[in-house]
This record gives structure tokens, sequence and C-alpha cells, in this order.
């Protein structure tokens, strides 16, 4: 233990003895701990917000697609049957169609939504006056609709319009509803700056021809107590038992996003990790060019140490700890510079709700990997030292 104290003392002697070189010897590493640091940080720290706008932007929902309906197709009467099956809540589904919508002397070209009553309960739709369609409007194929405010504002003027008749497609709809435009939502998000109005879904089915009774797509909820991945599993199951092809529709949730941006954040995390690596390699490549500097500047006081009885041990852990010291000493200042870059960036990207906090994980690897590198890289010169005779680095002239 004392041999290594004092190796550590005259590490530290040896490289405050020459703090310029020391620096510029240190500045690869210090450099490849902040790319590597940085880099890791900003893609975490975006990814984290990006993940945690598509939370915000959708819902708890699963869409099922029909690509192929085997002959079996799916009607309103099977969805009322699936929400009693367990691990299923609400199921909606809605048809979409675009129409000319007609106020006065108004004509505007309008997307047209033919929903059933919980449509914007599994949507999370909010109204900013009135009511939404019921059931009992789908089962009598009501002429009621729900417009957005973009559409009340574009057609009628004006947002308070209940009791209002419009003309869609030259039927007339009274409007019972005004939908909020919600901007942070993802149906608000595709469908920004649009006209759109929601009719019970019998309504639509009856006034377009073109417009085919069977159920091509729908929504389902999870129930209170159950996650998205058993209902997920649950519908999964009822359409098998319908379609026995696992090919013949397509089960999607808002975690597959998640999913896929994590699997992006990996292989990114993982791109950038290596070039730093490379990076923290190359600054390696400096240490161990001037710990052979190092060696052979001090040839003749390995001599003299060899001479009073220092081991090979002892001169191979002297200039080793050397080596991993310049490495630790480096990485530190990176972390530190690292820490103050990050500091600064999110200060400038406040205003968009982003911030990049340095890792914990990401801070111990480069420790770790700075540590290996000290020693990977310090051991060739280490050893040319530990293996000199006494007798000729006494006698070296350089």
């Amino acid at each position: 233990m004392s041999s290594f104290i004092q190796s550590f003392k005259m590490a530290i002697k040896s490289i405050s003895g020459n703090r310029m070189r020391a620096f510029l010897t240190m500045l690869g590493i210090i450099i490849g701990v902040m790319a590597l640091v940085i880099l890791v940080s900003l893609v975490r720290g975006a990814t984290g917000t990006v993940t945690d706008t598509i939370s915000s932007l959708g819902t708890d929902l699963v869409t099922v697609t029909v690509k192929n309906d085997m002959g079996r197709p799916i009607y309103f009467s099977d969805l009322a049957e699936w929400e009693k099956e367990d691990g299923v809540g609400r199921i909606t589904t809605s048809k979409t169609t675009s129409a000319t919508a007609k106020y006065g002397a108004e004509n505007e070209s309008i997307s047209l939504y033919g929903v059933t009553a919980s449509y914007s309960d599994v949507q999370e739709m909010e109204l900013v006056l009135g009511r939404y369609i019921k059931s009992a409007d789908v089962d009598n194929s009501s002429s009621v609709c729900v417009i957005n405010e973009t559409a009340a504002e574009k057609l009628l003027g004006y947002t308070d319009c209940l009791g209002e008749e419009i003309k869609l497609n030259g039927y007339a709809f009274t409007i019972v509803g005004v939908l909020e435009d919600d901007e942070d939502s993802l149906t608000a998000l595709l469908t920004s700056g649009t006209l759109i109005a929601h009719i019970p879904y019998s309504s639509l089915i009856k006034m377009s021809s073109d417009v085919p009774s069977e159920i091509t797509t729908f929504y389902a909820s999870a129930p209170e107590g159950c996650t998205m991945e058993e209902t997920d599993s649950a519908i999964t199951e009822l359409l098998m038992q319908r379609f026995d092809d696992e090919d013949a529709f397509e089960v999607s949730s808002q975690n597959i996003m998640e999913d896929a941006m994590s699997d992006i954040t990996g292989v990114l995390t993982i791109l950038l990790g290596g070039i730093a690596a490379i990076s923290l390699i190359v600054g390696g490549v400096g240490i161990m060019n001037i710990m052979l500097v190092t060696v052979t500047e001090r040839t003749r006081e390995i001599g003299i140490r060899k001479a009073i009885g220092a081991s090979r041990g002892v001169i191979l852990q002297q200039f080793l700890i050397e080596s991993v010291v310049l490495c630790m000493f480096g990485c530190l200042i990176g972390i530190g510079c690292s820490w103050g870059i990050l500091r600064a960036i999110s200060v400038v990207v406040s205003s968009l709700d982003i911030t990049f906090k340095m890792d914990a994980s990401v801070v111990l690897i480069a420790v770790l990997f700075c540590f290996a590198i000290g020693i990977c890289f310090g051991l060739y010169p280490a050893n040319k030292a530990a293996k000199m005779k006494p007798i000729d680095a006494l006698h070296y002239g350089g």
C-alpha cells in the first residue's frame, strides 16, 4: 500500500511539473469524454421530451384495422357484444368522408365523421358548448351534428351556434355541440385548420351510399383495473376467434410508437457512444505516446531506482499509475465541462420545454472507460520501463 501511495505522489509530481504538456496530453481524453457524455445526454433528453409529447398527444386506446374480413365482416352489433368481454372497455368506431357544408350563402368543404356515442370519451375530446352524439341519436339516425370550433367560426362566423341548422351534402342537421380545438391532441395536430362535423354513425350510412356498413376500423379503451397490454391481448383473441388468421387484421396502440422511439434512441445512443469511444481511444494513443516520451526522459531515474533495489513491479506500477492518473484527470475535466455545456444548452432551449441532464450511468461508463484506457495504453510504456536493465539505464546518455 505504501508503494502505491508513493507511486501516486510521484505521478502527481510528474504531471504538475509540466502542466501544459500534461493538459495537451489529456485533451484527447477531455474531448472524448465530452463527446460521450454530451451526445448521449442530448439524445436521451430529446427522446424523453418526444416520448412525453407522444404520450400527451394520443389517448390510451387500441386501434384495430381489418385488412381482410375473410367473408365475416364486423358490424356495429359485434362491437356491442365485445364490450361485454373481460379486458375490453368501451369500443367505438367512425366512418369518415368528405362533404360540402352549407350555411346561408357560405359553402365549405368539411370532413364528415359518422361516430358512436362513446367516440368522444374514447378519443378524450372536449366540448366547448352543448352535448355530444347520444346512443339514441345513433339508434334513431337523428339529424344532429357536433362541429369543431374551426367549422363554427369559418362556416357560421361564431362558436355560440347551438340550435343552428346547417346542410351537409344537402341534408339538414341541427348543431347540438361544439368541439374544442385542442392543439395538444394527436387528432387536432393531424387535422389542424380542418372543418370537422360529427354525426351519428347510422345517419352517415343512411345518407352516403358509397360508405359501407361493414366496420374496418374501430377503437377500444382499457377498462378500469386493466392495462393496455391486457386490452390488446383481449381484442387480439376476439379477432383470432373470428378470423383465425393474424394477417387479416392489425392491432396497434400508442405503446408501439413509444417502443419504436425507444428502439431509435437505443440505436442512436450506441452509434454516438461508438463515435465518442473512438475519440477516447485516440486520446488513449496520445497518452501512450507521451508516456513513452516520459519513460525515455526518465531512463536514468529508472536505472537509479532499480540500482537501489526497486523491483520490476514497483517500476511498472509507477508508470501505470501515472498513465491512469492522466486519464482520470482528463475524465474529470471532461465531465465538468460536459455539465457546464449541458446546463448552457438547457437554458438556451428552455422555451422548448426540453431539459438536458447528465445521466449518472453515462458518467459511470465514461469513468470506467477512461480507467480502462489508462491501463491499456499505459501498460506498454510501463512494461518497457520495468524491463530496463539497471546498467543500461544508468549509462543512457539521451
